[in-house]
């Protein structure tokens, strides 16, 4: 049996964690199975290099700082497998390039084309723990490359599909996908058993357990996985494929705070006005969420619209480079304090009245909403930062999820 392991920086922060991860490790080696397992960088060293960064050149390219970044891994990886070896069990620590791990050559947030699994499977041949960095790879010029945020994650299951591994299990430091975030919804439970599509929503929803691109690859090459914690040995949560037993009407209560409301109000009502104000945006890798198009006043309308934190300026930006030219649109309004609160779940496809009842359990709570957004199993609301976690909890209840 060929399993695959992933463990977050949280998991191997300090000696006894990396241990800890080490032996667990062991385990399975010692069972008789084939171990590869990948690593983030630990605990807050991603941060530190960051900070180091800003520090030396806060303009730096992002070739360097993904040159930069992946010696995080780089570090855990050795680390583990001299831990490992200090236990007396053979393994060894491969980075992107000695793996190797091609990517696209889009710095800071480069997508997996192919991985070469020669390598990794020697290794294993010869009764080797195989320990592999995640977030990291090489594009066709061998310049390091990392695949932006949660990309550990999206390695791991990466790996899993090219190794066709038996088992692909993501560790953290949480016991597995709740209804909801435990921090904000104190009665939240653990959910046994999610569908990909369920986590893929709660994933891009702001729920941090895994990120969406792993799902996404997960579903695509049918990777079942298991979230565990690395802390304890409890089960955690399945995600795989559709079950044929009665799906939940609802599965879980996504949040979501690194949300910002921008607001283009007094554009023509012609055709092409939206195609260019998202054209320009795109232009500039800006994510856009939550689309809203008011109906005509006086030949004029207004398109609102959410971005991360972290796009907000560069949207903003472009929005005023081109609102008298291309757009000519009257103002731009911005709103930082604002939070999505979204709930999933396969079940709502053949029940009507969820929308319904999550605006009821906002009524009744006194939290108005800016803007709704739907899909075939998910209802999200744009609400005031303030009342995130009282909306939470009340939808939660409501849904009797408790």
């Amino acid at each position: 049996m060929l399993v695959v392991k992933k463990f977050g920086g949280t998991s191997v922060a300090n000696k006894e964690r990396i241990f800890n991860v080490a032996k667990r490790c062991i385990e399975d080696y010692k069972k008789g199975n084939q171990v590869v397992v990948v690593l983030s960088a630990m605990g807050k060293q991603t941060d530190v290099l960051l900070d180091m960064a800003r520090d030396i050149n806060p303009k730096a390219s992002r070739r360097e700082m993904d040159m930069l970044l992946t010696t995080g891994e780089q570090t855990s990886v050795a680390l583990m497998a001299m831990a490992m070896d200090s236990l007396g069990v053979p393994a060894i620590s491969l980075n992107a390039f000695q793996v190797a791990m091609h990517t696209t050559a889009d710095y800071s947030n480069a997508k997996l084309k192919r991985i070469d699994t020669e390598r990794i499977y020697n290794e294993l041949e010869n009764r080797r723990i195989v320990i592999i960095t995640g977030f990291q790879g090489i594009d066709k010029y061998d310049n390091y490359t990392t695949l932006g945020r949660g990309g550990s994650d999206t390695t791991a299951v990466a790996l899993a599909a090219a190794l066709h591994a038996d088992a692909c299990e993501i560790y953290t430091d949480v016991d597995g996908v709740y209804t909801a975030d435990p921090r904000v919804v104190p009665k939240a439970r653990k959910l046994e058993v999610v569908t990909y599509d369920e986590m893929l929503e709660l994933a891009s929803l702001g729920a941090g357990v895994l990120h969406n691109r792993s799902v996404e690859m997960a579903k695509k090459y049918d990777v079942q996985l298991v979230v565990r914690s690395s802390l304890n040995n409890n089960e955690g949560t399945i995600v795989k494929e559709d079950t044929k037993m009665e799906k939940m009407l609802v599965s879980g209560v996504a949040t979501d705070k690194n949300v910002v409301q921008i607001s283009v109000e007094g554009l023509e009502n012609k055709p092409g006005v939206a195609f260019k104000l998202f054209q320009h945006l795109a232009n500039h890798n800006v994510n856009v969420d939550m689309i809203l198009q008011s109906v005509e006043h006086s030949g004029k309308q207004d398109i609102s619209f959410t971005v991360t934190e972290e796009d907000a300026d560069v949207a903003i930006e472009t929005i005023d480079r081109h609102a008298e030219s291309s757009l000519k649109c009257d103002q731009v309004n911005v709103t930082r304090d604002v939070a999505k609160v979204s709930v999933v779940g396969a079940g709502m496809m053949t029940h009507p009245g969820v929308a319904a009842k999550m605006f009821e359990a906002l009524y009744d709570c006194g939290v108005n909403i800016r803007q709704i957004s739907t899909s075939e199993i998910r209802v999200t609301v744009l609400i005031d930062e303030k009342y995130t976690e009282a909306a939470a909890q009340a939808v939660h209840e409501k849904f009797s999820l408790d």
